[in-house]
Parts: structure tokens; sequence; C-alpha cells
């Protein structure tokens, strides 16, 4: 996109430099037909004009667009952060929950062998633990992931992504 308006750009100097080079031909004067009438004008800075109105319109509507997809991509920030935040909840409620109902389980069997079922039970509270943690890592890497290609959407978006896409 920035090419683009880089080439625009040069081309909107160069008919500049055109027009200055050129300005006793361009302001003079001459009958110009609107259909129904005439007009004696200018030829020159009429289409002067006109192209200038045109190019003030295209970087409007270039601003416009860039604007719009940048508050897209925050709205999808933000929406990827409440899913995140949401999910980090759920599994949170549903590892608590479960580690309850494994105490409750485990306290009768606790108290028909003291010994060996004690180790047992340390023994899964802490792989329960462990995979909790594990889980946790995959979330936040999920979303670490998402937050980057969001981010790389954002850059493609505006012009700052200095590498091509991924295939």
């Amino acid at each position: 996109m920035r090419g683009r308006n880089v080439f625009l750009l040069v081309l909107v100097v160069a008919m500049m430099v055109f027009a200055w080079r050129n300005w006793a031909v361009f302001s003079e004067n001459r009958t110009l037909s609107l259909i129904f009438t005439q007009v004696s004008a200018p030829f020159g800075i009429v289409m002067l004009i006109i192209m200038a109105v045109l190019v003030v319109v295209y970087f409007m509507y270039t601003v416009g667009l860039e604007a719009a997809a940048l508050l897209e991509v925050k709205r999808y920030a933000r929406e990827l952060l409440s899913a995140r935040k949401l999910a980090d909840e759920a599994e949170a409620s549903r590892f608590s929950e479960l580690k309850k109902w494994l105490e409750g389980e485990l306290v009768p069997i606790k108290a028909q062998s003291p010994a060996g079922l004690e180790a047992r039970l340390k023994e899964v509270m802490e792989r329960i633990d462990r995979v909790e943690h594990e889980l946790r890592e995959d979330i936040e890497k999920a979303g670490n992931t998402l937050a980057a290609y969001i981010g790389e959407l954002e850059d493609q978006l505006t012009g700052q992504d200095k590498h091509p896409p991924r295939p």
C-alpha cells in the first residue's frame, strides 16, 4: 500500500513540475463546452483543480480504509483477550472442582489403609497439579500464538510488515 502511495506522490510532483514549466500554456483562456453552455476559462488550471480534488479524495479514502482496518484489529484483540480470560477462569474452576471431587473420593480410601494410600494420594495430587500447570502453559502458549497472528495481521494492514506472510 505504501509503494502505491509513494508512486502517486511522485506522479503528482512530476505533474506539478510539468504544470510549472508550462504555466503560460496552462493559463491560456479557452472556450470550454459544458454541454448546455460555453465558458471561457483556462483549461489547464481547470484540469489541475480536478486532478487535485481526485487526489485528495483518494488519500481520504485510503486513510479511512486503514483506520477501519485498525479498529477491526483492535476489536479482535479485545475479543481475544476476553475469550482468553473466560477460558482461563473456566479451566481453573474445572480443576478446582476435579480436585475437590478427587479429595472427596479419596478420603474413604485413605481411611481404610493409611500407609500405602497416603503415598498414592500424594502422588495422584502431584500429577493433577502437574497436569494443571501444563494445561495452563498450553493455554497461555495458544493465547500468545493468537496474539502474534493478530499482531502480524495488524502489521500487514498498516504496511509495516517486513516479512512475507507465512504459507
